[in-house]
Formats: structure tokens, C-alpha cells, sequence
């Protein structure tokens, strides 16, 4: 049964003895309608449903003309401010500026807004965070993340990064922005499935949640979970592991592409962005938005504006100057032991004519095998008697040669002991010299990270180091690619814990990607030089990054030969060691200097110099690629670029605060619990409230993570950022490695808690009256809250005014601010005389207070719809003529040709999944444009004259 009130999109109803608000109304079968709402009332709050209305036997449509008004009798009119700021609360900001998200835990930088602002400006909120590694990448997407959850569209979030990332994920999210995510690691997944029925979907469960791309990766079931799952928000960290590579699609790539259409709000982050190929970076710009690119061999700048922004340290060095410290690097060369030279010696007069042969576009195997040795001989060993077991049935004389040879040097390094390993005894020489930048003081805050490419070098180090160093079992750990996530998340956890007694960490490049290793570590060691500029960027960027305290000091293991052969290659290595120094220092992205921005393509770049043996044609190369910008790509990056930093200067971030009654959050949140009566403690001095954990909070949270809520009976809230900040570097030095405080803001969980929980000061349809002694005898203001959805339910405009009325004649409407400023509410103390007003005479102003709200917001929506009427044709027409790219482009890849037999049931069904692109986001976009006709209209409260 329905009320006499029509159904409309940012209506009121009650069903099944629940509030909710609706979104949406379709038509359905037998006439009736399907309502899409969400919940208002505790018990459904923020759930999403949908109700037939042939199958409900009753739907009331809330009347705001028949509101009922109560006098609220509370001292200081308490109830009425609480309940007012409750529902004050719930506005949604509708333009491009920057609400929340610059308020967060952390000392916020001009430069670290500009993702959100640039985000904020396009109709969906799909960006690539491109910045290079070391700026903040993480907490641009929390700045992000939490604007979307202050505008609605942040209750589903789910985060997919690699496995090393996401303890360190989780926390800085929930710490510096009160983001839940639970951990879906393999021990999270272990308890999902014990915890929820064998049929439910996790994704559902949870509404944030964090997955390594690889568990996703790897497990069929939650790739089957994902197809049925919805989000308001993804983001994939990492992102260029997931960009399409040649003409194969990888698994990952596969993966992003799923989620890609899994959400409305797609964040990516990489400080990578691209490998050199204008197609492999176009794959991530169309899971962006899949009609941006239709060539994906050539495109520019402007078929990627909105979509992707990219920053390096020199273009915002002067907004953080005291963020960076300048490293230090050094170049450790270890004169070659006679063992060493010999073993050298053979390496460079060794031809394989059989393992050489058929090099195609690899490197040779003698190359292969230098590279093992400059890592350390039992890398070269390991290396040798891998090709050794892979010959032994080749009877060829070329094979007999080359095994003659092979086991001739495998002899020669087999002589390189640990004593005669010159590289390692430098490198223990200088921890123990307390004149060294190295000195390894074996103090909490002076860690070390030493780095190798090679397992077999790690096994060495990890054996012989923590001996020479004289170190306990407890100090020292590893980190490779096939340890576990909950391995990796451990080691991660540990080494920046001040208690733990861990200080050495020995680490492959799995650990170059994201992770921070710089809270109490700040000295860094390349046992053996990398072949690729990329990974000395994502190398130096765990300890050289945002946040860093104390100096860098970056050290590189060299060996000094006297072999020309071997002289010539190490030169190699210090001329990619100057470029990355020169790069960090002037052009920001060190692989602009190869030009093939991929790693592998790196080392074949830096082996093949090698094979040739010129080393000042390799340095000329590199300067010349710089200069003459001969690489397409990074053509198209550097005209971006140029772009981007020309609209930053026009217009730069703007930020704003929303209308409040009170001073700030910490007033607000003590005067709810105040209230509510829940036993909350409160400290004024210390800002600080501390809020038990009563059973419906209990159930509120009973999805939270459970490093939040384990062993919880209170939770601890300070507004204080220096204080949440401390809390969060404390936190490193305990095992549990959580803030023992929560950052009191409005969007921290247990705030919104009480707002909701204040909103119950009056019943369902009630509005207080406020008798003030600042107003005329008979006048009155009406608080209204009017909305205007747009076609997909989300408020385009969301304003809070005043129907001022003297007597029983309409005078106009006031702004809330000018509301404020005429009677002082929520601005100076307001004494509560108790004396009844005539509820009369007000109940009698109701229909036409709603009257003229619904003619100010109709006003609203025609100078809204004027304003965005000509962007909605100029986004339709543009998307028209991407449209006829896409096709035309389809047409030559696969069309008709002279020479060309088309398949044509390819071709068609490429054809057709391009329409259905273009006309979803057509769709997309008129419903998100496109206003409905019947605003919303509630009464929220009425300020009239003391004694009427």
C-alpha cells in the first residue's frame, strides 16, 4: 500500500518499520515500481536494497508538510544542536573542492592535494597517482579515498596491491584516515571462511576490504567472487604490474581489466607509469575509461587529460624542503684478490661457442655469467652448475668445449673463499669502522638494508654477516619473492618496530616495491649494482622517500679489477650509478636515460654495452636520449607534463570546511557522548575522549578488521594530529604495532556513531522548536534541507537555508550562515527559557515553508541545469567523435581489406562491445548530469520568537 505522497528519487519512506531514502525508481512489472534505497534507520544504516512495491504491504512516503514540531525543553537547547548538527552531518559537497581529505592525520602539502583536485574536476573519479617513488602515493589515495567517503560514494572500497604492502596498506589507512580495510591475506582468508557462511560472498561481507593481487591471482574462487561484486571505489597500487605486455594479456593484466569495470571510482597508483610502450601504457589509461584511446599506438596528451597525474621531487621540492634530506652516496670499491683476478682472467677471455650460438635478442651466456660474479661467486657457481646439468647429454665437440671451459672457472671461483671475497670484507670493514657513513651501530634507530639480486648472494650474507658482525639470531631476517604474505607483511612490521630487536635486513628486490623501510633505517647497501635504472629508483626509494628524518646514505659494493675486460664493465656499472644521481637530482625519472623504461629491457640495454665493451658510447647514449628526447613515450609524458604543471599554475587546489554548530569535531563528539550517557570519559586538556565499547557500537563494528577491534573495550579518540602522529611512530616500537589512538575527525568511525546515535534525540518526522530571544515578536525561520538527486539517486545539490516568515508572510530565505548570524545558534551560548511557543500558528506555516523550498530548490536545479547543460553536450559530442575513432580504428585493425580475408565474427564483436562501451557511459553520464524533477524537502528544525 502506498502513501498519497508520490514516490520520487531523495524521498523519505518507511518500510517494513525501517527509514530509508531512495535513489531510484524504475518501473516494473503489473504496473508497480522497483525503489532502490538506502538505509537511514541504525539497523539498515548505509544498507543498499530493493523494494517492489507490488510486494510491500506498506510504503509510507514521509510528507515534509506534515512534519511534527516539538519543543525541545534540554538546557542550552542541547538536544535540538546535537540532533540539528546530526543531520548537518549528512550534506554531501557537490562541487570540485577539497572538504576532508587535507584534514587527515599528516602534515598536509600543497602538492600531495593536487590528485583529488584533479579527480574531483572529471565527471568519475578514475585517476593514475604517477608520482615518483618516495612522494606519497599512499596518502594521495587516502586524501582521495576520503573525499569519496564524505560524498558518498566511499562505503565499498577494495584495495589490491602486492603482498609485501598490505599490512602497511591497512595501517596507514586506518591510522591517517580511519579507512577499515580488512586484510584478506591468507590468514585473513583462513578466517573469512571459518567466520561467514560457505556461500557467501567476502566481497559482500566486507565493505573495505585489502587483497594482494596475487591471492586474487592464484585462487579461481575469488576471481568468481569478484564478477559478482560491486564497489564504489578500487585501487590498485603498483598498477604498471598489471598493464598489458606484447600481444599476450597476463594474468594480472586479465585481473585489472575485471576489476576495472567492477566500480565507478578506479585510483591507480605506480611510480612507474610505463615501459617504454605507448600500448602497454594505454592499456591502463583505458581501464581508466575504456573510450579515451582509440589508436593505442599513438595518441597525446589530450586523449589522457583527467586521467593521469606525475610528479618528481623537483617539482615539489619547494613545498617539502625540510621532507627530503639529501642522500649521500658512495662508491665502495675492493681492490680483487688474486683468487678473484684469476676467476676474472677466465671470464673475460671465455668463449661458449655452443651456449653463444643462439643468443637472438638475450644476452650471452658469458654476460650472464659476469653478472653473477660481480654479484658474488656463489651466485656464478649456482649459475654455472644450473647450465652444467642442462648440457650433459649434448655430445657436440662445441658442448664438450664449452663444459671444459665452464668447469674451469667454476673451479677458479670455487677458490674465492670468504676471505678472499674482497667486496664482502670491505663491506664488513666499513660496519665496523665507527669513522664510516656505515658504521652499523647496532642501535634501534640505525638499521640496514642491504640489497642483492641473487638468492644465492642473500643465502652468502645471510650465513657469513650476522658471523663477522657478531649478531644474534633475533637481528638479523631476509626477504625474497617466495616468501609468504603473512612472511613478508612480518618482516615489513618488524624491521620498523623500535622494540623489536631486529636490525639487519638482507632483502631481493621484492622488497624495491613500495614498502617503507625508513622509519629507523636511513643507511642502504647495494651488495651487487643493479643493470637497471628503474630498480636503483625503487631500491633507493625505501629508505629516500617522504617522511625520511636523517640523512640517506646509500652505499654501492664494487669490485676493483685489474683485468681491462672487467675494468670496462665496472665502468658501466658507475656511469648508471651517476645517471641515477644525475636523474634524482635535475630530471626526476632516472630511465629516461635508457629509454626503454621496462627492467628487462634495461639489463639487455646495460649487457649489451657490456658485449660491446664501450663504455663512452654508453655514456654518450644515454646523454643523447635525455637531450634529444628521441623516445615517443617519454615524449608523451614530457608534453603532459608541460600541461599539467601549466594548469597547476592557473588554478591551484582549493580547499573548504563544511557548515558546523559546533567549533570542531572534539566539542561535537563530547557533546554527543555527553548525551548519550555511555560512560564516555572526556579530557579537554588533552583533547581526547575515550568512548567504552557498549554493545551496539559492538555490533556497529562487528565486521571491522580484527587488528582493530582484538581485546577492545574502549575506543581512544585525540583530534590532535602531532599527538595521532606520535602515536603512529609509538606504535612502531610495540609488537602489536597499532596506534592505541584513533584520530577524532568526521570521518572517523565511532564520530559518525554518535552523530547517528544523537539523531534519535527526536522521533521519526519530528523537528525541534527553538524559542530565541533574538528574534522579533512573530517572527520565525524554518531550517530546511533541500536535495536534488541526479538520475543514479547521488545529490547534486545538498543546501541547508532558512524560510524566513514574519507573521504569516514569507520574507525570503536566508543562507544558514546568515541564519547563525541573526540568532547565534551554534555560535554563542544559547539560554533555554522553556517557554512554549504557539505550536499552533508554526503547524499552520508548514505547507507553505515546503511550498517555497520546492519553488527555491526548482530555482536551484534551472540555474544548475543551465550551468551544466552546455558540459553535458560538450561531454555526449565528445564522446560521439571518440566513438567514430574507436570504429574507424576497428575498421583498419580488422576491417575489409584488398589483401585482407576479415574475420568477420571478430570484427563484429569487437564492433558491438565498442558500442555497448560508449553507450554505457553515455548512459553514465546524462544520469549523472541529468537532475530529477522533485527535489527533496525536510524540515529540520524552526528558530521562532522567545514567548510567542
Amino acid at each position: 500500500m502506498l502513501s498519497s505522497v508520490p514516490l520520487a528519487p531523495g524521498a523519505r519512506v518507511v518500510i517494513r518499520d525501517a527509514e530509508w531514502l531512495i535513489r531510484k525508481v524504475e518501473p516494473a512489472e503489473n504496473r508497480g515500481k522497483l525503489i532502490h534505497a538506502i538505509g537511514l534507520s541504525e539497523i539498515v544504516r548505509d544498507r543498499e536494497a530493493l523494494f517492489l512495491t507490488n510486494a510491500e504491504q506498506k510504503i509510507t512516503v514521509l510528507d515534509p508538510a506534515k512534519t511534527e514540531l516539538v519543543l525541545d525543553s534540554s538546557p542550552h537547547f542541547s538536544s535540538s544542536l546535537l540532533y540539528m548538527e546530526s543531520q548537518l552531518r549528512k550534506i554531501v559537497p557537490t562541487d570540485d573542492r577539497i572538504y576532508c581529505g587535507d584534514k587527515a592525520a599528516m602534515d598536509s602539502v600543497p602538492y600531495q592535494l593536487d590528485p583529488t583536485a584533479l579527480a574531483l574536476r572529471q565527471p568519475r573519479q578514475r585517476l593514475l597517482i604517477a608520482d615518483a617513488v618516495g612522494l606519497g602515493k599512499t596518502l594521495e589515495c587516502g586524501i582521495l579515498l576520503s573525499e569519496l567517503i564524505r560524498r558518498g560514494h566511499g562505503r565499498r572500497i577494495l584495495v589490491v596491491t602486492v603482498k609485501s604492502m598490505l599490512t602497511q596498506f591497512q595501517k596507514e589507512l586506518w591510522s591517517r584516515f580511519s579507512i577499515p580495510l580488512t586484510r584478506l591475506d591468507s590468514a585473513g582468508l583462513h578466517h573469512v571462511r571459518q567466520e561467514i557462511p560457505t556461500n557467501q560472498n567476502p566481497f559482500h561481507y566486507f565493505d573495505k576490504s585489502i587483497i594482494s593481487v596475487d591471492t586474487l591471482k592464484q585462487d579461481n574462487e575469488y576471481r568468481v567472487y569478484l564478477e559478482n561484486a560491486w564497489w564504489d571505489a578500487i585501487v590498485i597500487d603498483e598498477a604498471h604490474n598489471v598493464a598489458e605486455r606484447g600481444k599476450a594479456r597476463s594474468q594480472r593484466a586479465r585481473l585489472a581489466r575485471q576489476l576495472a569495470s567492477r566500480s565507478d571510482s578506479l585510483i591507480m597508483l605506480s611510480a612507474t607509469p610505463h615501459d617504454g610502450s605507448a600500448k602497454s601504457f594505454a592499456s591502463l589509461m583505458n581501464m581508466l575509461d575504456p573510450t579515451a584511446i582509440a589508436n593505442e599506438d599513438e595518441y597525446g596528451p589530450e586523449d589522457i587529460r583527467g586521467l593521469f597525474i606525475r610528479r618528481f621531487k623537483k617539482d615539489i621540492k619547494n613545498q617539502v624542503r625540510a621532507e627530503f634530506k639529501e642522500r649521500v652516496i658512495s662508491q665502495e670499491q675492493a681492490a680483487a684478490s688474486p683468487e678473484e683476478e684469476r676467476a676474472f682472467e677466465l671470464l673475460a677471455s671465455l668463449h661458449l661457442a655452443k651456449f653463444d650460438k643462439n643468443k637472438g635478442a638475450g644476452q650471452l651466456f658469458r654476460t650472464v655469467l659476469e653478472k653473477a660474479l660481480f654479484s658474488s661467486p656463489a651466485a656464478c657457481r649456482k649459475t654455472i652448475e644450473n647450465r652444467l646439468k642442462k648440457v650433459t647429454e649434448d655430445l657436440s665437440k662445441e658442448a664438450w668445449h664449452d663444459v671444459t671451459a665452464l668447469n674451469q672457472l667454476r673451479d677458479a671461483v670455487c677458490e674465492i673463499t670468504t676471505r678472499k671475497f674482497t667486496k664482502f670484507q670491505r663491506l664488513v670493514s666499513l660496519l665496523q669502522d665507527p669513522e664510516s657513513t656505515l658504521f652499523f651501530s647496532g642501535k634501534a634507530d640505525d638499521r640496514l638494508v642491504i640489497f642483492t639480486e641473487r638468492i644465492e648472494t642473500l643465502e652468502f650474507l645471510k650465513e657469513q654477516l650476522p658471523k663477522a658482525l657478531k649478531l644474534k639470531k633475533d637481528q638479523f631476517t631476509t626477504l625474497r619473492g617466495n616468501d609468504s604474505d603473512t612472511e613478508q607483511q612480518a618482516v615489513v612490521e618488524a624491521f620498523g618496530q623500535e622494540l623489536s630487536p631486529l636490525r639487519l635486513l638482507i632483502a631481493t628486490d621484492v622488497a624495491s616495491e613500495g614498502i617503507n623501510l625508513h622509519y629507523l633505517s636511513h643507511k642502504m647497501v647495494h651488495f651487487d649494482v643493479p643493470w637497471s635504472l628503474m630498480v636503483f629508483q625503487q631500491r633507493n626509494g625505501r629508505i629516500d622517500r617522504y617522511g625520511q628524518t636523517q640523512t640517506p646514505y646509500i652505499a654501492y659494493m664494487m669490485t676493483d679489477s685489474g683485468t681491462e675486460k672487467i675494468k670496462g664493465d665496472m665502468r658501466i656499472l658507475e656511469l648508471l650509478i651517476q645517471k641515477d644521481e644525475e636523474a634524482a637530482k635535475n630530471i626526476g625519472d632516472p630511465s629516461a636515460f635508457l629509454g626503454v623504461y621496462d627492467v628487462a629491457q634495461e639489463e639487455l640495454k646495460t649487457a649489451e654495452m657490456m658485449e660491446q665493451g664501450d663504455a663512452e658510447s654508453f655514456c654518450f647514449e644515454m646523454d643523447r636520449n635525455i637531450q634529444e628526447e628521441i623516445d615517443p613515450m617519454e615524449a608523451l609524458m614530457q608534453a603532459f607534463e608541460e600541461e599539467q604543471n601549466k594548469g597547476d599554475d592557473e588554478s591551484a587546489p582549493v580547499t573548504a570546511s563544511m557548515p558546523s554548530l559546533y567549533p570542531d569535531d572534539f566539542s561535537f563528539a563530547c557533546a554527543a557522548a555527553r548525551q548519550l550517557e555511555i560512560g564516555a570519559v572526556m579530557n579537554p586538556e588533552e583533547r581526547s575522549l575515550e568512548v567504552p565499547l557498549t554493545p551496539d557500537l559492538k555490533y556497529r563494528f562487528r565486521n571491522y578488521p580484527r587488528e582493530i577491534m582484538s581485546g577492545r573495550k574502549s575506543f581512544l579518540l585525540c583530534d590532535q594530529k602531532d599527538v595521532i602522529q606520535a602515536k603512529i611512530a609509538e606504535s612502531r616500537r610495540s609488537e602489536s604495532s597499532w596506534p592505541d589512538v584513533q584520530y577524532l575527525w568526521e570521518l572517523d568511525p565511532v564520530v559518525r556513531w554518535l552523530a547517528d546515535k544523537v539523531m534519535s534525540s527526536f522521533r521519526r518526522h519530528e523537528a525541534p522548536v527553538l524559542p530565541l530571544p533574538g528574534l522579533a515578536p512573530r517572527e520565525h525561520i524554518f531550517i530546511v534541507a533541500g536535495s536534488l538527486p541526479n538520475q543514479k539517486g547521488n545529490p547534486v545539490i545538498d543546501d541547508w537555508f532558512g524560510c524566513h516568515i514574519l507573521g504569516r508572510q514569507f520574507k525570503g530565505f536566508l543562507s544558514l550562515e546568515d541564519v547563525q548570524k541573526k540568532t547565534g545558534i551554534g555560535q554563542r551560548d544559547l539560554v533555554n527559557s522553556s517557554v512554549e511557543p504557539a505550536l499552533g500558528s508554526l503547524n499552520d506555516l508548514r505547507a507553505t515553508v515546503v511550498l517555497m523550498a520546492k519553488r527555491h530548490m526548482k530555482a536551484k536545479r534551472e540555474e544548475f541545469n543551465s550551468a551544466i547543460e552546455p558540459k553535458l553536450q560538450d561531454q555526449l559530442a565528445r564522446l560521439e567523435k571518440l566513438e567514430g575513432q574507436h570504429m574507424q580504428q576497428l575498421e583498419l585493425n580488422l576491417g575489409h581489406t584488398e589483401k585482407h580475408r576479415v574475420d568477420t565474427e571478430r570484427f563484429e564483436t569487437r564492433q558491438r562491445e565498442t558500442q555497448s562501451v560508449f553507450e554505457e557511459y553515455k548512459t553514465w553520464i546524462r544520469e549523472t548530469l541529468r537532475t530529477e524533477d522533485e527535489p527533496y524537502i525536510k524540515i529540520i528544525a524552526v528558530l521562532t520568537a522567545d514567548g510567542e
